[in-house]
């Protein structure tokens, strides 16, 4: 059967043609479209830390912010130091402990929950960096650790409980003259650093008369070398334009290197043998200390440089102080006591700061620990033998930054770092060398690396340096004696008559006198007393021998027992024999680990 044919019916055409004219239309137009969509979806400008989520080891809310990736000089320091006291007023306290020698303030942030105890009575570490001018990265540390401690109160329960406990002491900077030499003047990365007390280095009646030239103007101290056959030296064959190598013994050289930037301004025939300054401030403490013949740097006598004399009046008059920390460059070491053989050392002491700076280890990569006339060189008059063997007091001098960051797999050789400078850093750092006519070594070249490369981190290190080395910093500080009244028994022995025996048990690792400090009765010794109105203490004394209840009396004043020490992860045990009736209190004073008591009734 053949169906007729059928025309569509004319609302049928005009759909089709609709279709087709709505076709030609998105062809023409759906580019145009697509653009003005896109357009729409571009990011707007604003502030990124609103939409910011922090990392693992950052605060959420930054009232003080900071960039950790630099270097501040000693007018920087103090600024955040002065952000960080207004932004934490119940935290911190702001002062200058003393001047240096051109007069800068040596600031002092104290940091501690100030409304949690009295903060004159908790155990006190104390933190300072940059003793020497150009290891600055010292001062950022010691900031960050301030800033940090600030933001992380009642965020991270391990900050909330040492601030709780503890008090803080940080000096970003005991050496702010230095410090603003090597950032402000032409310097190279090892001058700089002395303070800047005029000194006769060179002993021809002259102070710093021929310290380093920038003798092309580029604001960096770089080396000289002068095109010389029968030389030692020639470029590196990868890395020409800033690293020199030795030629082997039986091969000849191309130039001879003539040091560090520098004119002979005196006359005597030598180049820059007198700089500013000129001595170290770590060889003037009062422990160990030898004169300038023995100990370069060490001056006329003990404590002659305003710096470490204002340290030392500061600390003496802070008796709660029970840890040290200072922070100097570089190397990658954990240093402690002594500083030359035979030095103080107590056994008991050594143990616990070989088992602090063990867990140091761990937290720093390529860090070791050592001891400093052994693994190092004799240091007479530092400042951490000062800090032990003075006052009873256990600290390192940790030497920041390694270059073993630069290639964690290899040994760091010169080679690792070069590729480091060239290929991650691109050649930032470096001044090629370029010619210049020396009034006494004629035709010569300037050039190698600025005065950041080598012994401070680059500033996408930095950062790590600051926190990994505070969180050393805050392990030691937890560590600080934390005594406590763990046990309070009482046995009634006859009518109005009873035994009390009360335990103090030590938290922490370290005691709450040192063995130095208690040989040589540096501080006085722990007292723990009992009292009340209608009490009396008729004996008591130290228990010796829980089991056997045996007793180490005391000969007078029985209401108070004095303790030699509280030893680290140790309890001591006390008796009192009292009559009488009602409440008596129990108190322990302790001048490195506070001042505690509790309330007690007879039955």
């Amino acid at each position: 059967m053949k169906f007729p044919s059928r025309k569509p019916p004319s609302c049928a055409r005009s759909v089709g043609l609709r279709a087709v004219l709505f076709s030609v239309a998105f062809c023409v137009f759906e580019p145009l479209l697509t653009l003005a969509a896109v357009s729409d979806r571009q990011p707007k400008p604003g502030n990124p830390a609103d939409h910011a989520f922090p990392a693992l080891g950052s605060s959420a809310q930054r009232k003080v912010v900071v960039e950790w990736n630099r270097f501040y000089d000693h007018a920087g320091l103090g600024a955040i130091l002065a952000n960080l006291h207004q932004a934490f007023p119940d935290l911190t306290k702001l002062y200058s402990i003393g001047k240096s020698f051109e007069g800068r303030d040596l600031w002092c942030l104290e940091v501690t929950a100030r409304k949690v105890g009295n903060a004159e009575r908790k155990p006190g570490m104390y933190i300072d960096g940059n003793i020497h001018g150009n290891e600055v990265q010292g001062g950022e540390v010691v900031a960050y650790t301030a800033w940090y401690l600030c933001h992380q109160y009642g965020r991270l329960d391990k900050v909330t409980d040492l601030l709780d406990h503890n008090v803080f002491y940080l000096i970003p900077t005991i050496n702010p003259d230095g410090r603003d030499r090597w950032f402000h003047h032409a310097q190279n990365m090892h001058s700089s650093r002395s303070g800047l007390r005029p000194h006769d280095n060179d002993r021809d009646g002259l102070v710093d008369e021929d310290d380093v030239d920038d003798l092309d103007g580029d604001s960096s101290i770089t080396q000289m070398r002068v095109k010389d056959p029968t030389g030692r030296w020639k470029p590196h064959p990868q890395y020409s334009e800033f690293l020199m190598v030795q030629v082997p013994a039986d091969e000849k050289g191309e130039y001879t290197l003539l040091g560090f930037e520098g004119l002979d301004n005196d006359g005597d025939g030598q180049v820059n043998e007198d700089p500013a300054g000129g001595y170290d401030t770590n060889r003037n403490w009062a422990w160990d200390w030898q004169p300038n013949y023995i100990q370069f740097g060490a001056q006329e006598y003990p404590f002659s440089l305003p710096e470490s004399r204002a340290i030392s009046e500061f600390v003496t008059s802070h008796p709660n102080i029970a840890a040290f920390q200072s922070y100097h460059n570089n190397g990658g070491m954990i240093l402690r006591n002594p500083g030359r053989e035979g030095g103080v050392s107590q056994p008991e002491d050594e143990r616990t700061l070989q088992f602090i700076a063990q867990r140091g280890e761990k937290m720093l990569p390529f860090y070791r620990s050592m001891i400093i006339w052994k693994d190092l060189y004799t240091v007479w008059g530092g400042e951490v033998d000062w800090f032990y063997g003075a006052r009873g007091i256990l600290g390192f001098t940790t030497e920041l930054w390694t270059t073993r960051n630069l290639d964690k797999s290899a040994g760091a050789s010169r080679e690792d770092e070069a590729a480091f400078l060239k290929y991650v850093l691109l050649n930032e750092g470096v001044v090629k060398w370029r010619e210049f006519s020396h009034p006494t070594y004629g035709k010569i070249e300037i050039g190698g690396t600025k005065k950041e490369w080598g012994r401070t981190p680059t500033s996408f290190l930095l950062e790590e340096e600051c926190h990994r080395n505070m969180a050393f910093t805050l392990y030691h500080a937890d560590q600080m004696p934390r005594p406590q009244i763990s046990d309070v028994e009482i046995t009634q022995l006859d009518e109005g008559l009873f035994k009390v025996w009360v335990t103090i048990e030590n938290a922490r690792l370290i005691p709450t006198r040192t063995g130095q400090d208690a040989r040589h009765h540096i501080s006085p010794p722990d007292i723990v007393s009992l009292s009340g109105r209608n009490v009396k203490v008729l004996s008591s004394g130290r228990i010796t021998d829980r089991f056997f209840k045996r007793v180490d009396s005391v000969k007078r004043r029985p209401e108070r027992v004095e303790l030699s020490s509280v030893g680290g992860m140790d309890a001591v045990r006390i008796q009192f024999i009292v009559s009488g009736s009602g409440n008596f209190t129990i108190r322990v004073d302790s001048a490195k680990g506070g001042l505690l008591s509790t309330e007690r009734a007879l039955p």
